[in-house]
């Protein structure tokens, strides 16, 4: 599986990803999920995939090396938006050489992107491409997009990330959100490689691979685990069946009137009871021969 992040800032853009491709008992394989197109002081894209290894590579070789009808390709691309819809023709192609043979072996046409970066004469975009080929693009209310194993590392993002987030934390705050995922799935896994883009730079110039060894990884997954723990610590434990009051920790007050839904007990059957399992049998195929 996979876990990609891309998080557009005014500041520029920060893209992390995880290279684990197969996991299990006896088969764990790594693939890099995240390549450049760079054309130094012209442009520079990264795009991420998510999704069937095969599928992946066959999309990347064709946007690395095709030409469309309008003459135009990944390389010259006037603007981020005809990039985007290069990379989703792309996947289109490949859906018609190959799902129809995928399908028959019973494996689905699936593959998630996302594409950020700039080219000369624009700002910074980020986009989100679909197994259809149809893209979405981040803006102010949406300025991340996740692939893969999203769920475990999005309520950081959410809580942190705006588009007036630097550089700096964007990353820690990508590091933290891979962390949660590597902790909860065994599915995404080290290394991970990182890019952060400078606004208007277009060209590479922070980029990262992240192993066991890494010094400020290992400090942040300790630092993070470690405060969390003390944030949990340090909030009062709940108070219930609280007299009523302005207590902030008051969980149940005596004058709440909760009640769970209860399933009746079996007919015939006193509360406090206790039936062997031979007799509450017994009961059940009596009540079916009632009814």
């Amino acid at each position: 599986m996979t876990y990609c992040v891309g998080i557009r800032l005014n500041a520029g853009l920060v893209f992390l990803a995880d290279t684990r491709t197969n996991a299990g008992v006896d088969q764990v394989s790594s693939c890099r999920k995240l390549s450049v197109f760079e054309n130094p002081g012209e442009r520079m894209l990264v795009l991420m995939t998510a999704g069937n290894l095969s599928i992946s590579q066959s999309v990347l070789q064709i946007v690395g090396e095709q030409v469309g009808a309008d003459g135009l390709n990944i390389w010259t691309a006037p603007n981020m938006h005809v990039a985007a819809r290069i990379v989703g023709e792309a996947v289109r192609t490949v859906h018609k050489q190959e799902a129809a043979t995928l399908g028959e072996f019973g494996v689905d046409f699936n593959i998630s992107i996302v594409l950020g970066g700039q080219i000369k004469g624009e700002r910074c975009r980020l986009f989100y491409i679909y197994s259809a080929g149809n893209f979405i693009e981040s803006h102010d209310e949406n300025t991340y997009f996740q692939i893969g194993e999203a769920k475990y590392g999005k309520p950081i993002l959410d809580r942190v990330v705006t588009p007036q987030t630097s550089l700096d934390d964007a990353a820690k705050c990508a590091l933290i959100s891979m962390d949660s995922t590597l902790r909860s799935n065994v599915s995404v896994g080290l290394p991970l490689d990182m890019l952060v883009y400078e606004d208007d730079s277009l060209a590479v110039t922070r980029f990262v691979t992240i192993d066991e060894q890494n010094q400020y990884f290992q400090l942040l997954r300790t630092s993070w685990s470690q405060q969390l723990k003390t944030v949990f610590e340090g909030i009062e434990a709940p108070v219930w069946d609280a007299a009523p009051g302005p207590a902030g920790q008051v969980v149940s007050a005596s004058n709440m009137h909760s009640q769970p839904m209860r399933v009746r007990l079996p007919a015939g059957m006193q509360a406090g009871e206790v039936l062997a399992p031979m007799q509450a049998l017994a009961g059940q195929a009596g009540t079916r021969l009632q009814q």
